[in-house]
């Protein structure tokens, strides 16, 4: 289905934004969440599925989103939330998180509803909808993934220097076997998700 730009949908009341996550399946660092609200006639080439974007695609992407874009917020939720309450209620907070810091940065800003990606609602603070595979059909959604995916690799790769055995800089906490293998060596590190780790590190 082709990319649309659901401002040409909103009533009156307010706009709609779009909702997206970053880091769901990672063993290490935070998951990340962005909400973008764009305007009519935003260029679809700077608002696809930053997962089949490159790193400087996405870059480029990401400075034109936060130059043209009507509003933007992004939040986060930590690797040990995600041990303590998991790592869809962990989700749902970055969400949350991203939708009030749109307001902060943006204050008096109207939104009619909020366009979230995957088949799950959060309990937002506005009227929601599910878009399955919406990163790939609403240019809000996908721009809100592009912003949640810059935001936390370049955390992942701030952390490198603090835990630099683990070299996040390159896997960005995913469980490939470079990374798989650097665990067993050295055991989890302070970004690690414990709960992620049961199958790799039955001790952990």
């Amino acid at each position: 289905m082709a990319l649309y730009n659901s401002m040409e949908k909103t009533a009156s009341k307010g706009a709609i934004a779009g909702i997206d996550e970053a880091g769901r399946g990672p063993l290490a660092g935070p998951v990340y969440a962005a909400c973008v609200i764009l305007p009519k006639n935003f260029p679809p080439e700077f608002a696809r599925d930053s997962k089949k974007m490159s790193p400087a695609s996405r870059a480029k992407a990401e400075r034109i989103i936060k130059d043209r874009a009507l509003a933007w917020g992004i939040g986060s939720a930590t690797a040990r939330e995600i041990d303590r309450v998991n790592i869809l209620q962990a989700t749902f907070r970055a969400m949350q998180r991203a939708l009030e810091h749109l307001f902060f940065q943006f204050p008096g800003i109207q939104i009619q509803r909020v366009l979230i990606d995957g088949n799950r609602l959060p309990p937002l603070t506005h009227p929601c909808s599910c878009v399955i595979g919406g990163d790939g059909m609403v240019l809000e959604i996908g721009a809100a993934s592009i912003l949640a995916k810059q935001a936390r690799d370049r955390y992942m790769e701030r952390w490198a220097m603090i835990e630099p055995v683990f070299e996040f800089e390159r896997h960005k906490g995913y469980g490939t076997s470079r990374h798989r293998e650097l665990l067993r060596r050295y055991g989890p590190g302070k970004q690690h998700r414990l709960s992620f780790l049961r199958k790799i590190l039955p001790d952990s």
